[in-house]
């Protein structure tokens, strides 16, 4: 008998002992990785990374339970981390919105804002509908403040789901839905309409895609599956702009429908009979029952205004670099899109990079790591605290802050990426009101339409 109560005590010892290892290694390994998270704060604080730029998650620190299933979802690396059991952001400012950690959150402690409490983002009236405070004009995707590809999309489609509701619609001679922008979310709107059989047409400034045209060539844009209308659920990880913009031009045709690109809508005026007419930069007009706004916040290309800057040679995009060979190419900016296109054109030309900044602020950490080492290997020169003064024909001119004198460089081609201008002006117009929110919640959806 008491050989069988020493064994017995001899198993709970053991147990016991195990048990106590197992907690101290956990302990162990948490405190280790809070320490690690700290570390990371506090570099993200020092580089300008730690405030959010655009959309962003927000943690309610009253509900995290400290799962780090955020972490593990999050497609970036260094958004989110863990101290002391809790969920914190870190490198804020490479969020890009994938909204990953907003669905992987099982107490629902995540939500996607844009603005914080101190630097507040200017944002259109839109209701949960989409639906502006003028009533029969809506907006979805990045104006609205949701950047990412997939919920622009979702927004599209939650957008005239919301239009078909409200039933004003089916007027003669009037198109339902007037569709302005064929991104993302005027995409998924087009595709959405023709689901529901109403009437619409899209006008597009550029070409096919909006924004995501202008991505480098290459450029991974999705990482995650979408529902696309008339298609059904896409399984996209890992693709490219290509492959993305190639599927949309297969739906698009397999449907019939038509996108009118390079044309841009000048004004949007509502009319007594509560239609609205589109005057486009053609003179050509367009009566319709409903609007859909579904531009970018960038609006048109912020500009330097300096002397020259209306040359030919000044682009505020990049297309198709691998056409562009042998040139002496000047890039101003900043941020991801002036160092990507730095680091696409420097292999086959002669790229200076003129960085506005004391150093890389608010840009991925690849980005950073690919323009040092293009910087070390010297086929890119960067001059930091720098800015373009004029452009000529074949040479421009720029300082760099902590010298007195100006310095001339041969060259043949200018890109410009220093941001965009809400189109302010073009939403008041029609009377759409425009205010600065903080910390403002922007929907997101747990499922597909």
């Amino acid at each position: 008998m008491e050989e069988v109560l020493l064994e017995q005590l001899l198993v709970y010892g053991t147990v016991l002992i195990l048990s106590a290892i197992a907690v101290i290694f956990y302990l162990h390994t948490k405190n280790k990785k809070s320490v690690e998270t700290v570390k990371k704060v506090a570099a993200a604080k020092e580089e300008g990374l730690f405030e959010p730029v655009s959309l962003h998650p927000y943690i309610d620190l009253n509900s995290c339970i400290g799962s780090g299933a955020c972490i593990t979802a999050c497609p970036e690396k260094d958004i989110l981390g863990i101290t002391n059991g809790i969920a914190t952001v870190i490198n804020t400012s490479n969020c890009i919105g994938h909204g990953a950690c907003f669905h992987a959150c099982p107490v629902e402690a995540i939500s996607l804002r844009i603005g914080t409490e101190t630097r507040g983002v200017e944002l259109p009236h839109v209701n949960s509908n989409f639906e502006t405070n003028v009533e029969g004009i809506y907006i979805a995707g990045e104006l609205g403040g949701m950047g990412l590809i997939k919920n622009s999309m979702e927004q599209g489609q939650q957008a005239i789901v919301s239009i078909v509701k409200s039933k004003k619609l089916s007027k003669e001679n009037v198109i339902d839905v007037i569709i302005i922008g064929a991104g993302p979310a005027g995409i998924s709107a087009t595709l959405t309409c023709k689901k529901y059989g109403i009437s619409s047409i899209t006008l597009e400034q550029d070409s096919l895609g909006g924004t995501v045209y202008t991505f480098p060539r290459t450029k991974v844009v999705m990482t995650s599956p979408m529902n696309l209308p008339l298609h059904g659920k896409v399984k996209l990880y890992n693709t490219s702009k290509e492959e993305l913009l190639e599927l949309w031009q297969k739906v698009i045709s397999e449907n019939n429908i038509k996108i009118q690109e390079h044309t841009k809508v000048e004004n949007i005026i509502p009319q007594d009979d509560h239609t609205f007419k589109i005057i486009t930069a053609n003179n050509e007009e367009y009566i319709g029952s409903n609007v859909l706004i579904a531009i970018g916040r960038a609006g048109s290309p912020r500009k330097l205004n300096i002397p020259g800057e209306d040359s030919d040679k000044v682009a505020y995009r990049l297309l198709e670099p691998e056409r562009i060979t042998g040139k002496s190419i000047i890039i101003v900016g900043g941020g991801d899109s002036s160092m990507e296109s730095a680091l696409l054109l420097k292999d086959k030309n002669k790229v200076t990079f003129l960085c506005f900044t004391e150093t890389y602020t608010r840009s991925k950490p690849k980005n950073r790591e690919n323009t040092n080492k293009a910087i070390e290997d010297r086929s890119l020169e960067v001059f930091f605290n720098s800015s373009l003064i004029s452009i000529h024909d074949d040479h421009c001119i720029f300082k760099v802050k902590q010298e007195e004198e100006v310095r001339q460089i041969k060259n043949d081609l200018v890109y410009i990426f220093i941001g965009g201008e809400l189109p302010v002006k073009f939403l008041e117009k029609p009377g759409v009101k425009i205010t600065k929110r903080f910390g403002h919640i922007v929907k997101t959806y747990k499922k597909s339409v």
